[in-house]
């Protein structure tokens, strides 16, 4: 029984660690390469990256059988590489909650990049600094405040992700059952007891993750 209780949380934060690892690489770069920059359809690629933020979650989920599943040419490349397929595996959470969460840290660091003041990374540049020492030693901390706190938000978004995850890796015991879909099958079970557990320990853990990126942006 308390093997069954902590499996779901401990699979939700390890893909959620992994998946915010992801996001934060992608985040950055997109972040820094969309701040303060004005060409023919940056608005629509802003718009794609923002989408999985307003989208249904079955959509996402729908979205992604379609790209990585059976019939797809990404999906048969990997099930070539890999011999097996991604959906209903571990890396199929990872990639749903990386989809949904991503929109969350590129905003944020778009937003703190976009602060930074121009003449300061303009006199790192008249010093010899080359772009990626820029991008590592000037630009990331002066907007790390902004930073941190997607990165926190997207953890935490990755965490309780559910409908896409549900769809594209399934709600397999020990392999992709994170503690949302836990808590779906707990209360379709009328195991009420387990399930308010549950989200008593997701509550808690968002709870402090809010309030550390309360206290970073005080």
């Amino acid at each position: 029984m308390v093997t069954d209780f902590w499996s779901p949380i401990r699979l939700s934060l390890e893909i959620a660690a992994v998946s915010g690892i992801l996001v934060l690489i992608l985040g950055l770069f997109w972040g820094r390469v969309m701040a303060n920059r004005r060409f023919r359809g940056a608005a629509l690629i802003e718009t794609l990256f923002l989408l999985p933020l307003v989208l249904p979650p079955t959509v996402v989920g729908f979205l992604l059988i379609y790209l990585f599943g059976h019939n797809s040419p990404v999906g048969q490349l990997i099930e070539w590489i890999f011999h097996q397929p991604v959906m209903f595996t571990w890396w199929a959470a990872v990639i749903a909650s990386t989809v949904v969460a991503f929109p969350l840290m590129y905003q944020s660091a778009k937003t703190g990049f976009e602060a930074i003041d121009r003449d300061i990374e303009h006199a790192a540049r008249v010093d010899g600094a080359s772009e990626w020492k820029l991008f590592f030693f000037v630009s990331i901390p002066l907007s790390l405040k902004a930073i941190i706190s997607g990165a926190i938000l997207s953890f935490a978004r990755a965490l309780g992700e559910f409908g896409a995850t549900l769809m594209f890796a399934g709600n397999i015991p020990g392999k992709t059952q994170t503690t949302s879909t836990a808590i779906y099958v707990a209360i379709d079970a009328g195991n009420m007891q387990l399930a308010w557990l549950w989200v008593l320990s997701m509550i808690g853990i968002s709870f402090l993750m809010l309030i550390c990126t309360h206290l970073i942006k005080t």
